[in-house]
């Protein structure tokens, strides 16, 4: 999966001219550039790449949900929609702004079931945030009616799903906002980074504008611009956009890759009798970026995933005992720890998920089993893995 795998001689050449030119700042100092705009080169290359009308660089994927959000003016007391089965980003972005992360199950798409979406819902709704966990997507089509139905704004978290795509649109244009990360393990890197895109004007005025302090980039004197509203710094270098232009041009042989890889394995799992795949969506294809599946039990699961990692098989993960991805670990969320007092709107809107029954995910991301594809394993070499880790689940089931 991760774009460093194949770092070379085509991300050096973009870094080297940056360094050339001695601008490391996206914004201003223009005289000395020599014409050098990486930043910008990326963020055109990113829109029409994910069919959209507007792309904006940000600092890291936390940073593009909290930009999103903000942009679309989601703040004190409003209520975003999440799964119980994410990254900790997530709920993060949306209590940097005082609003109120209300999580709710994953099903056997390990995203969010938009029948629980539904009731979830509250006159304090205001965003469904659905993450394509594992490079696969929710089902778009039923939250994208739910959010009709509601007045709702759809947020795609495709920060672990670049490349995907969805009855032919690519993942994180489907919804009103999309948001990506490129940090250092991600499909495409920029060692650290993130982006916004969508096609809302508005929305793509105030992410650019946000995200440096609220300057307006009117013309090309720093001093000199305005602030219309208050902002942030979550600017992204041009060292790290460099990174990203060479990352960018280069997905579709890292997707091909990805996907040649993850076939090898499915394919040889597949006659496993206890094992079973997530479920993609109708229309939706992933990026190819883990194979996830389920074992009968969350008993077999865990026996299964120490079998793999004594017998020396890496990069398989059993979420449901994560630190990072599963709510269950989440104590700094439930406790609601802080440095620092946290909003009165968010303590008393906080709901009590030390209590909450989630058994709905639990039935599924316990008995999951997710494996990453690695870019750098050759076909022998995925072979040979493949081979290896139906003999382990097979004697371990």
């Amino acid at each position: 999966m991760p774009g460093f795998e194949l770092f070379g001689d085509k991300e050096r050449e973009q870094v080297r001219d940056v360094l050339d030119s001695g601008v490391l700042m996206r914004y201003g100092f223009d005289g000395m550039r020599n014409g050098h705009w990486k930043a910008k080169e990326l963020e055109a290359a990113l829109a029409q790449r994910m069919q959209s009308k507007h792309a904006h660089l940000v600092s890291s994927g936390t940073a593009a949900l909290t930009v999103a959000l903000a942009s679309a003016g989601i703040g004190a007391g409003d209520e975003v929609i999440m799964p119980t089965f994410t990254f900790v980003a997530s709920f993060e972005s949306i209590l940097a702004l005082g609003a109120i992360p209300v999580l709710v199950d994953v099903d056997d798409t390990l995203t969010l079931d938009p029948s629980a979406v539904e009731k979830a819902i509250t006159n304090k709704t205001k965003v469904i945030m659905p993450v394509h966990m594992c490079g696969s997507m929710a089902d778009l089509h039923a939250l994208q009616q739910l959010c009709g139905k509601h007045g709702l704004l759809l947020l795609e978290d495709a920060c672990q799903a670049i490349g995907g795509s969805y009855q032919g649109k690519p993942l994180g244009s489907v919804g009103d906002l999309g948001c990506f990360s490129f940090d250092y393990v991600k499909t495409i890197t920029c060692g650290e980074g993130g982006a916004v895109i969508t096609n809302n004007e508005a929305y793509y005025q105030n992410a650019h504008k946000y995200s440096d302090h609220g300057h307006d980039h009117i013309g090309n004197d720093r001093g000199a611009e305005q602030h219309p509203f208050l902002g942030y710094n979550f600017r992204i270098s041009e060292l790290n956009a460099a990174v990203g232009v060479a990352q960018l041009a280069r997905l579709d042989e890292f997707i091909s890759l990805q996907k040649r890889n993850y076939h090898i394995l499915r394919e040889a799992l597949s006659i496993v009798p206890e094992v079973t795949f997530r479920r993609v969506p109708d229309g939706g294809e992933e990026n190819y970026s883990f194979l996830s599946f389920f074992l009968p039990s969350e008993e077999m699961a865990q026996k299964a995933h120490k079998a793999l990692g004594t017998n020396g098989v890496d990069a398989c993960f059993y979420w449901y005992n994560n630190n990072w991805h599963y709510y269950r670990k989440w104590e700094h969320l439930t406790d609601k720890k802080a440095l620092g007092k946290l909003p009165e709107e968010v303590i008393k809107g906080l709901p009590d998920y030390s209590k909450t029954d989630f058994s709905a995910s639990d039935y599924w991301v316990g008995r999951t089993i997710s494996c990453l594809i690695k870019l750098g394993w050759s076909e022998k070499e995925m072979k040979e893995r493949a081979k290896k880790m139906v003999e382990v689940i097979q004697s371990s089931t």
